[in-house]
């Protein structure tokens, strides 16, 4: 009887302690809805503008219900507005950047990761250093050096800008992650007769893949979207990349706003296909080391 006795508040308790799981479970479940909604948002009024037009949105405001849907704005886009071409000098200037900071970047970090000599640390601080300085500051150096050079209004200016700015960071990710490789590997290699670059290039970058896939996610997104830097070291409208020149359709007295968004969505394909398809190896780069 006491047995059964104690059994019934032990079942009461494990019965609250259940639905009390349940409630909490319910409540995250409906806050991390609430954040998805309220982050998806901008993006489902910008879709839902670009099939607008711009006398639709005039007559009943900016969120009232689309009274028909067009793709006209689209078309207008990608003729007119000319994102074609901002979108060819997008990937003008962003693969051979792209290329030059991996390529880069992989020989210094598998020089700091797999020698040891006098000044390795220092040089590895040094490029740490170079990530936490604001860009921003150097604008009006480097543009005068551009100018010197010759390079001002030319593709060369943005890409050999964008190599040299994100080698500190990829030299940082690569670096840390070539440590990890087993030296008996390379020892192997050395032993078997391979020379330093053979060992780097077919060894320790197949070995690198998973780093070398999230960097190339990243850095691509990150040159792609860039705004800034072609907005101080451009002028010419044909050589201007997607964002500087989506920033041109804006007037100063009209703005067609569906025209606008339509040309931002594409904008936007490129880099959405780039992390559709290299989403598992940018996952594997990012728990890299998690379980140690």
């Amino acid at each position: 009887m006491a047995a059964l006795t104690q059994a019934k508040p032990r079942a009461s308790q494990q019965s609250d302690e259940n639905k009390r799981r349940r409630t909490d479970r319910i409540a995250k479940h409906v806050l991390l809805i609430l954040f998805t909604l309220t982050w998806l948002l901008p993006i489902l009024a910008a879709v839902l503008t670009s099939f607008r037009t711009m006398d639709d949105i005039s007559v009943h405001g900016f969120w009232s219900i689309p009274q028909h849907f067009s793709l006209d704005k689209f078309s207008d886009a990608w003729a007119t507005a000319r994102i074609r071409v901002y979108l060819l000098n997008s990937f003008i200037i962003t693969i051979p950047s792209l290329l030059g900071m991996i390529f880069l970047s992989s020989l210094s970090a598998y020089a700091l990761a797999r020698f040891k000599f006098k000044g390795n640390l220092l040089i590895y601080f040094i490029y740490v250093g170079g990530t936490m300085l604001p860009f921003q500051i150097l604008l009006l150096p480097v543009f005068r050096l551009t100018n010197k050079l010759g390079l001002y209004d030319t593709y060369g200016a943005l890409i050999l800008i964008h190599t040299a700015f994100q080698l500190g960071f990829c030299t940082f990710v690569l670096r840390n992650f070539m440590r990890t490789v087993p030296g008996e590997i390379l020892d192997a290699a050395r032993v078997d007769g391979c020379s330093e670059f053979r060992i780097y290039w077919q060894i320790m970058l197949p070995l690198s893949l998973p780093s070398l896939a999230a960097l190339a996610t990243l850095e691509f997104t990150w040159i792609f979207n860039d705004f800034l830097w072609a907005l101080i070291l451009l002028q010419s409208d044909s050589l201007r990349p997607v964002t500087a020149g989506l920033a041109t359709l804006q007037g100063q007295y009209v703005t067609d706003w569906p025209l606008i968004t339509a040309g931002a969505l594409l904008a936007t394909l490129p880099t959405i296909l780039v992390f559709v398809f290299l989403q598992r190896y940018f996952i594997q780069g990012l728990t890299l080391g998690s379980g140690k």
